[in-house]
């Protein structure tokens, strides 16, 4: 996406004659309701597929070369159940990230009738994009990947194959906290592992062979770590930019901020739901987010 100073964007768009509503088409008839939310983007399914492949050589790993050949029944059913659980929720906070709809603008909805029926006051200003044919709300930005206006957008993953924006950041963070959880899990008990076979017989530590079973560490090593760093940052970068409610664009552009500015607490549960709960934690709940005008101008 093109990068150019917010203000010369904005001045653009106030002028009366840069909206044209004439030359908008009709948005198209709205699919059935519940329709999922799929990017068709060729680098972003492969990197999708890249992600799930990786978690699940994680899984082969873990399972098949540390836990279930160790003699240490207890230690392997623990470690096998949180880092199942860990592995599971990343996966589902990953589909959830993907499949939902980050907060796309209506396409198309730019027309002359539907710009009358705002019925707006007069020194209201209404933005219109120009690549898909829509009324953006304050805080939306396109995304050249979805082809739409993505409300609070704050980046487009190819990870995720997504935009990250308004109704599928919660996700995204807890797709990003679960990978750094189970990369660091799998750090613990590759070191584990490596002590435990110096001190015996390396023939004994695994059902592969000693030569295979150290490549296979080695390898499920360098991808915890990487995918350690990466997430974490990623996560921590989210929280901030949570905290502050300004996405990573706005950062990026340096805009003005013309929304209130509420409490860091009331920021989290903006995204992650009203109120506090477990299920901030679950990939399965969707975050009540209240009822907020999907319409906001600037006087």
């Amino acid at each position: 996406m093109m990068l150019i100073p917010t203000h010369h964007f904005r001045d653009i768009e106030r002028k009366p004659e840069y909206l044209q509503p004439e030359k908008c088409i009709p948005p198209p008839y709205p699919g059935p309701v519940g329709t999922m939310w799929f990017i068709r983007d060729g680098c972003g399914i492969a990197c999708a597929i890249v992600t799930w492949f990786l978690v699940l050589y994680a899984e082969f790993v873990v399972l098949f070369v540390m836990l279930i050949p160790s003699r240490d029944y207890v230690y392997s059913v623990i470690n096998g159940i949180v880092f199942n659980l860990l592995a599971f929720l990343a996966l589902a906070s990953h589909c959830r990230a993907m499949l939902t709809d980050p907060g796309a603008v209506p396409k198309g909805n730019a027309t002359k009738e539907f710009i009358e029926s705002l019925q707006l006051k007069p020194g209201q200003v209404v933005y219109k994009c120009p690549k898909c044919c829509s009324i953006k709300p304050d805080r939306a930005h396109h995304c050249s990947v979805c082809k739409r206006c993505i409300r609070k957008m704050d980046h487009h993953c190819p990870w995720v194959n997504n935009c990250v924006g308004e109704n599928n950041q919660k996700y995204f963070v807890l797709f990003t906290m679960y990978i750094a959880l189970i990369s660091l899990h799998a750090l613990i008990m590759v070191g584990f592992h490596f002590l435990h076979c110096f001190e015996e017989d390396w023939t004994k530590c695994s059902s592969f062979s000693p030569p295979t079973t150290v490549i296979l560490l080695i390898l499920l090593c360098f991808e915890g770590l990487l995918f350690l760093i990466f997430t974490s940052v990623m996560f921590g970068t989210q929280v901030h930019s949570i905290c502050t409610d300004e996405t990573g664009i706005e950062q990026l552009k340096k805009e003005e901020r013309r929304w209130a500015k509420k409490t860091k607490w009331m920021n989290m549960k903006a995204v992650f739901g009203h109120p506090f709960s477990l299920g901030w934690a679950s990939p399965f709940a969707t975050p009540d987010q209240g009822k907020a005008d999907p319409y906001q101008y600037v006087v």
